[in-house]
């Protein structure tokens, strides 16, 4: 493994994840690109340090493991594994493109870093609760990450999970909501409301933290404390908006699902500058 990265460049490399994003949604014609906007920053702190993960020995047994619950952001995914060497930048063109590995939800077949292949939402946290299981009972050091969407936490398999976590004591597990607030066909609020979400997290047995998802010295704060309690999973709620570092995609429900054409490839591009 690599040494962290400074919180300067996690940033750019948060910047080059929305860049990787908007190209391949571009290519593609494919959606999801907001979503993918969204958790960047939190890949960014993941994969920049916080990981504990060698892209040269992938099958170790004592490697941290990442679930993406909520496959359908791949693109910001595949781009992240891409950055830190898990395989060349250059297959990310293969993303959506037939008889490819790269499908539109994160697939494991051939696309090395990738633990799970996942994508119908709710069971990302399950599959999670698995891991952690057998790392514990193999007497293995490893951590659990999954990162789930907000929508997600509408389904009841992701709160079976939650019950099983606690009542295992599965303190390697860590779960991340990456909350914009905004799903497939309306704001979270008007679909189905969620709050008190940390509360119910918390009287799930889980303990919860609540943080800015676009704050990087305040997600590797967070994510380096972990556990928060011994024989408890810890939850962390990341607040974020939807389409970050976009302005005309932020908070839009327009982008859950439409890809950008040429003109506004061209915009997101130009506001997501990399230089200084």
């Amino acid at each position: 493994m690599s040494e962290p990265l400074r919180p300067d460049e996690i940033r750019a490399l948060a910047m080059r994840i929305r860049r990787h994003v908007v190209e391949m949604t571009h290519r593609a014609r494919a959606s999801h690109v907001g979503t993918s906007l969204s958790m960047a920053d939190l890949l960014a702190v993941l994969y920049g340090g916080i990981l504990r993960v060698d892209p040269a020995n992938l099958g170790s047994p004592n490697r941290d493991r990442f679930v993406l619950s909520k496959g359908h952001g791949c693109a910001g995914l595949y781009a992240a594994l891409a950055e830190r060497g898990f395989f060349s930048s250059a297959r990310l063109a293969e993303f959506y493109q037939d008889d490819t590995a790269m499908a539109g939800h994160v697939t494991h077949r051939d696309v090395p870093g990738v633990e799970v292949s996942t994508g119908a939402l709710g069971h990302g946290l399950a599959i999670a609760c698995g891991m952690a299981l057998a790392g514990r009972r193999d007497r293995r050091p490893y951590r659990v990450f999954a990162l789930l969407s907000d929508g997600e936490c509408d389904e009841g398999a992701t709160w079976e999970a939650a019950l099983f976590a606690a009542h295992h004591r599965l303190d390697a597990l860590v779960a991340i909501v990456d909350y914009n607030k905004m799903q497939s066909l309306g704001s979270v609020a008007e679909v189905l409301g969620l709050e008190p979400l940390a509360r119910k997290w918390e009287a799930f047995g889980w303990s919860v933290r609540e943080i800015d998802g676009h704050d990087v010295a305040g997600i590797q704060r967070e994510l380096g404390a972990v556990p928060y309690a011994t024989d408890r999973p810890s939850c962390v709620i990341a607040h974020t908006v939807k389409g970050k570092g976009v302005s005309f995609m932020e908070n839009q429900l327009l982008w859950h699902y439409r890809s950008p054409d040429a003109a506004e490839l061209a915009r997101a591009l130009a506001e997501l500058d990399p230089a200084p």
